[in-house]
């Protein structure tokens, strides 16, 4: 049996069409494809319909979540790049911070990893929330800095891994939305589909 330390959490969001392609049937095939991939193992949440963020910068979104194991053999760099290259099959555009796009795959979690080193992620878990705008990091951080900061990421991760277990913060899924404003998740609204 797999531990919740040996889990793989990803997130992912679309709000652009992809052609004729609507977000959510994109992120439907983006599913298909990590499980192609060698993640066949992910549960899945449902989807949601979020409003964008941040709020203004365009239409909204459609997320879910995915959970499981971490496969045999890999590391956060391999899964990151899978990330990208699913990305990039999908017409991802890098052109501006938290803008639209028609599908991002954030590694939030790999396990109990912290990347690059404690230090760095507790600073980029900190950052003044006008600097998160306009910086960037230029390495992998893990788990993501702001995994607790968005109900987008805990609403969705709830259904597949709420047990699982911040490694600095010493908080569940569970617990940190439940420290963030009942407003916040409360927008978060599960799609039929």
């Amino acid at each position: 049996m797999t531990s919740l330390s040996d889990q793989l959490l990803v997130v992912m969001g679309a709000n652009l069409p992809l052609g004729d392609q609507s977000p959510t049937t994109t992120l439907r095939l983006a599913c298909s494809a990590l499980c192609d991939a060698g993640l066949s193992t992910l549960n899945f949440s449902k989807f949601y319909a979020t409003p964008c963020f941040p709020a203004g910068a365009g239409p909204d979104y459609v997320n879910v979540a995915a959970a499981g194991p971490i496969p045999v053999g890999w590391d956060a760099a391999r899964t990151l790049a899978l990330l990208h290259l699913i990305e990039d099959n999908f017409g991802r555009k890098r052109e501006q911070r938290w803008g639209m796009r028609t599908l991002d795959l954030d590694l939030v979690a790999f396990g109990a990893t912290v990347l690059p080193d404690v230090a760095t992620q507790t600073c980029w878990r900190n950052l003044d929330p006008a600097k998160q705008r306009t910086q960037t990091p230029n390495q992998l951080i893990l788990p993501h800095p702001r995994l607790q900061d968005r109900a987008f990421f805990l609403v969705p991760l709830v259904d597949v891994a709420p047990d699982w277990r911040h490694p600095l913060l010493g908080l569940t899924i569970l617990e940190m939305l439940a420290a963030i404003p009942a407003s916040d998740h409360d927008q978060i609204v599960p799609l039929a589909v």
